[in-house]
């Protein structure tokens, strides 16, 4: 079957989890295309133990394997440059599923010039936002590559004709991938989502048992508990005085929300590929460095240099969302972004509480905060006079334009 359908490959990457479909995708490779397959699982902080993924692989004869923590990596220039914009796509979703894709398909492009693959394949469907996000990765940073997408591919169309695949090819099944799954899940160290089966109601509410992340905020502790981030350069550094790495940060932050039932989203959003799906997200440790960002910047950011922040971030957010990570115009807006938060330092004083997330407190060395200039008792260093020719002057092209209407 190799060649005349599908064309020729000699070696392809695959991003691998080990999961029922990336491991029928394994088999179909070496069936359909004749070739040889290197995988590449990565340790985004999902939570699972990855070496059953590399048993896997070495069952189906696979000889280069590529099992990589890259936690920290993930953490540092993928996730701490997006929360620098405070981004946000349609508002709500802090984009923890679209941050990951490009930091996959930069190693999937290094492996294969390490490996001299000349392919790369992953196991998104054809409906979704990933597809896009892994293959605009993949042509940006090798743009000869061949992108072998399984699902726009073969005729396996549904879960039954995906089981009955592997167990002809003695593929081993998770017990509770024989039934319907109750939903999709997708995991890194950023968030948890959850899609499909029983969300697919809008109306309906998500059962419980979606969530994993967070505890139930009715059931969250009864007693509010502070804790305080401090920054530098716009990036998280330190929580209670405890100086992290970026990946320790994010895991100890995680555990705070998480304790306090923080960061849950049921989001209907907007698919790059046009439809409308709905989402359940927790973020509880991302929720609270949001939060915490935004309360460092209240003190430390100039009015201009926050509003235009805050003009930018809904073009940015898309451009992730869209899996233009690795898009000229996304790397302007960063070296923008990164320039406003040079001052951006200090510490913020936060209460978590039953899934809310409040600044209660921020100071900075660099705050541009002056007591003297706002306080309500008499100061000497602004004239209220000055206020009379500030309004009249901003209100002459609005008494112009009334006298006109007449």
């Amino acid at each position: 079957m190799s060649g005349s359908k599908y064309g020729s490959v000699k070696k392809v990457v695959l991003a691998y989890s080990g999961g029922l479909d990336t491991s029928v995708i394994l088999k179909w490779l070496q069936e359909t295309y004749g070739c040889e397959v290197v995988t590449f699982t990565a340790d985004l902080g999902q939570g699972e133990e990855l070496e059953p993924a590399r048993k896997k692989a070495e069952m189906f004869g696979v000889k280069q394997i590529f099992i990589e923590d890259v936690r920290e990596e993930f953490v540092r220039d993928f996730v701490f440059p997006m929360f620098r914009a405070n981004a946000m796509y349609e508002g709500l979703y802090l984009l923890g599923t679209s941050i990951a894709r490009p930091l996959i398909a930069k190693r999937q492009i290094e492996i294969a010039r390490e490996v001299g693959a000349d392919a790369v394949c992953h196991g998104a469907t054809g409906k979704g936002n990933d597809q896009v996000r892994f293959e605009l990765g993949y042509y940006a940073l090798k743009p000869d590559i061949k992108v072998i997408a399984p699902w726009r591919e073969w005729e396996l169309n549904s879960r039954t004709a995906l089981i009955d695949f592997a167990e002809k090819h003695q593929i081993p099944i998770a017990r509770d991938k024989r039934g319907e799954a109750p939903f999709s899940v997708d995991a890194n160290l950023l968030h948890i989502s959850a899609e499909g089966k029983v969300l697919e109601d809008p109306w309906v509410e998500a059962p419980d048992f979606v969530y994993s992340r967070t505890v139930d905020p009715e059931k969250a502790p009864d007693q509010p508990e502070y804790i305080e981030v401090e920054f530098r350069k716009g990036d998280a550094v330190a929580i209670n005085g405890q100086t992290l790495s970026p990946a320790a940060l994010l895991t100890r932050l995680n555990e705070l929300g998480g304790k306090h039932g923080i960061g849950r989203l049921d989001l209907l959003e907007n698919r790059f590929v046009g439809m409308k799906s709905r989402g359940i997200y927790e973020t509880p440790g991302g929720t609270i460095l949001h939060m915490a960002h935004r309360g460092i910047e209240q003190a430390t950011l100039d009015r201009g240099a926050a509003h235009l922040k805050d003009d930018i971030m809904p073009r940015y957010a898309e451009l992730i969302y869209n899996g233009f990570w690795f898009s000229p115009e996304r790397e302007m807006l960063q070296a923008l972004i990164d320039k406003s938060q040079e001052n951006v330092e200090g510490t913020v004083r936060l209460k978590l509480y039953k899934g809310s997330v409040n600044v209660v407190g921020r100071k900075s060395p660099k705050s541009l905060y002056s007591l003297s200039h706002v306080t309500f008792e008499a100061d000497s260093v602004y004239d209220q006079k000055d206020a009379q020719g500030f309004i009249k002057l901003n209100a002459l092209r609005l008494r112009l334009l009334n006298r006109q209407k007449g």
